[in-house]
C-alpha cells in the first residue's frame, strides 16, 4: 500500500501538509528591545552538547579487541546475555508503544 503526501487541491480548503508545518516554524518578528537571558541549565547544556560532539561515539579501541578475538577464533558469544537483552529491548518497545 503506497501512502501520498496530501496536496492542497483547490476548492476542498486541506492545506498541503509540507505548507502547514511551514507556516508554523516559521520565526515571530523581533521586536526592537527585546532581551532574553538564558539561566545556567542553559549554559551547562552548551557545554555538555560541546563536549559530547568531540567524543567519539564508538569505543575505537574495544573494536579492534573485538576484530582481534574473531580472527584468532577465540571471541565467545553469550548467548543467555544477547537473548535477555533482545527481551528487554522489545518489553522496552512494548511499553513505549502503549504511553
Amino acid at each position: 500500500m503506497k501512502i501520498e503526501k496530501p496536496s492542497n487541491t483547490p476548492g476542498t480548503g486541506v492545506p498541503n501538509i509540507g505548507t502547514a508545518r511551514a507556516a508554523k516554524s516559521s520565526p515571530a518578528p523581533q521586536q526592537s528591545g527585546t532581551s532574553v537571558s538564558l539561566g545556567s541549565t542553559a549554559a551547562q547544556l552548551g557545554g555538555m552538547q560541546a563536549s559530547m560532539a568531540n567524543t567519539p561515539v564508538v569505543d575505537a579501541n574495544k573494536v579492534a579487541q573485538i576484530k582481534q578475538a574473531i580472527s584468532n577464533g577465540n571471541f565467545r558469544v553469550n548467548s543467555g546475555m544477547v537473548a535477555d537483552r533482545l527481551i528487554q529491548s522489545v518489553h522496552d518497545l512494548i511499553k513505549n508503544s502503549q504511553a
